[in-house]
């Protein structure tokens, strides 16, 4: 291949690798600013059931989907990502130990691994019924999952010269796992972090749908309440569940781009 060539392939994976980081952002900002732009209240009854006033209809009560779609999507996502970022930085900490010292400080970890999320999500809810309970159980169930890929990470860097020099110099165990060792993996930490958040959305969503979300829009609870009347309605079924399906997709998207550049 010429270098024209090859300079073009590179422009066009540096703008592929853009548009994958922005799009997710783009997204998420547009989520989060979403109920101010809702034209109705959440709980406000707009028509008749399953009519076909406003851009997406009403639903089984008669109220306006596009806005419970619209006020739904910012306490999913900013759950999904305390959640997420919970999970993830519990579980870098926990692989960074496993891979200075001994690799049985997974084993607690593999117990939980062994629970299913959704078992783990029921439970919590079960002594904790609120959104707080939520993070905490998506987080739990995402801790044992990072923990593995950092503690793989981690390894192959805790044996390289300039952490045996830190060694040397006396540098503490805590300065050199944050210094020495976590920015070499910190592409690896992110990468991550995009995936807990798509089961993290998952999850809340599953919460949703089961009936234990602490809103009255969650996108799960829309999808649950849509499907008796998903004949007359398609639409109030379908808006939500492609809603939680371009998040899951831009934030896979986002964390192959970052994997990609490890």
């Amino acid at each position: 291949m010429s270098r024209d060539g090859q300079a073009t392939v590179s422009r066009r994976r540096w703008l592929a690798r853009g548009l994958g980081r922005w799009w997710l952002l783009g997204l998420l900002a547009l989520i989060l600013i979403a109920p101010e732009l809702a034209p109705h209240a959440a709980t406000d009854v707009v028509g008749l059931p399953y009519s076909s006033q406003g851009l997406f209809g009403t639903d089984h009560l008669g109220r306006d989907v596009l806005s419970r779609l619209l006020h739904g999507g910012r306490p999913m996502v900013l759950t999904s990502l305390a959640a997420a970022a919970l999970g993830t930085g519990i579980g870098t900490v926990i692989g960074l130990i496993a891979a200075w010292w001994r690799p049985f400080v997974m084993r607690p970890w593999d117990a939980v691994a062994a629970v299913p999320s959704i078992l783990v999500l029921l439970l919590i809810l079960t002594a904790m019924p609120n959104r707080a309970g939520i993070v905490l159980a998506v987080a739990l169930a995402s801790v044992p999952l990072s923990a593995r890929v950092v503690h793989a990470a981690a390894a192959q860097v805790i044996g390289k010269a300039h952490v045996e020099h830190a060694k040397v110099r006396g540098e503490t165990t805590a300065w050199i796992l944050s210094r020495e060792v976590l920015p070499l993996i910190g592409t690896t930490v992110l990468a991550d972090l995009g995936l807990r958040f798509v089961m993290a959305v998952y999850l809340v969503a599953a919460a949703g749908f089961l009936g234990l979300s602490t809103t009255s829009s969650d996108w799960g609870l829309l999808v649950v309440e849509a499907l008796p009347g998903a004949a007359l309605q398609p639409v109030a079924l379908l808006a939500p569940v492609i809603g939680i399906a371009l998040i899951a997709v831009s934030a896979n998207i986002f964390a192959d781009r970052v994997r990609g550049r490890a």
